[in-house]
């Protein structure tokens, strides 16, 4: 080791970059077994037999839980969350209160995708009027939601927002409900239903991973080069003066 001498400033360089970039990679490793996990209790979840919806507020995880329902939407307080696409198409998703008549408890349900390929025109939908049975699933966002703007509390309705929080909305109308979504499954009030459980797979992580990895190994591998090059250059040099003397 003592002809690497690679200078003070690369080793500087490497010194600030190298930790991040493996910090970075080992984050996205944890990240893919966050999602792994979550997948797996999402698959053992939706196997599963349904509960009641009267039995959801007293669950420590209800996430993924499929919830047998009965009762009327209310259609006078519609949310279309932004900015949802699908096959390239721009649309949102509608979500309406629903009053579960066995248990007296308001869920949030997600109706699904709509297109809205023209803003100028309201979206269009309906409501049904009758009593329905329905099939759903619990939502649980993992982390905190992303806003691109300040959901509006007041005016009219339907109300168009970038991110849902069932919690917050049920202080709006002075009704006692479950904090979380709630996501159809097929049946008479569906529309579009292919909701991803994660935006992003575990292999994508995976893929980040590798990347950030990759990244840390160059690093280090051109620090090493640079370092012995450098030394070699110092030693022709020297071979040469000396050479140029005699």
């Amino acid at each position: 080791m003592k002809h690497f001498r690679p200078g003070w400033v690369p080793t500087l360089v490497v010194l600030m970059l190298l930790p991040g970039l493996i910090a970075l990679g080992c984050w996205q490793l944890g990240r893919a077994q966050e999602k792994r996990v979550l997948l797996a209790s999402y698959a053992e979840r939706q196997a599963g037999e349904q509960v009641r919806a009267g039995e959801l507020p007293a669950m420590d995880d209800p996430a993924f839980r499929r919830v047998q329902l009965f009762g009327h939407f209310d259609a006078e307080h519609s949310l279309l969350l932004d900015n949802r696409v699908r096959n390239g198409q721009v649309g949102v998703e509608l979500l309406q209160p629903f009053l579960d008549q066995a248990s007296g408890l308001w869920v949030l349900v997600n109706r699904g995708w709509l297109p809205w390929p023209d803003r100028r025109n309201p979206v269009q939908f309906s409501t049904p009027d009758q009593a329905l049975s329905l099939d759903a699933w619990v939502y649980v966002a993992p982390g905190a939601t992303f806003q691109l703007h300040a959901d509006p509390e007041g005016g009219s309705w339907p109300h168009l927002l970038t991110a849902v929080d069932a919690s917050h909305l049920w202080p709006q109308l002075a009704r006692e409900g479950f904090a979380h979504e709630l996501r159809l499954e097929a049946g008479p009030a569906s529309y579009r239903l292919d909701w991803p459980v994660v935006a992003m797979g575990p292999e994508k992580h995976l893929g980040y991973a590798v990347q950030w990895f990759a990244l840390a190994l160059a690093l280090v591998l051109l620090y090493l080069y640079f370092g012995w090059h450098k030394n070699k250059e110092k030693q022709h040099g020297s071979r040469h003066e000396s050479s140029q003397h005699v």
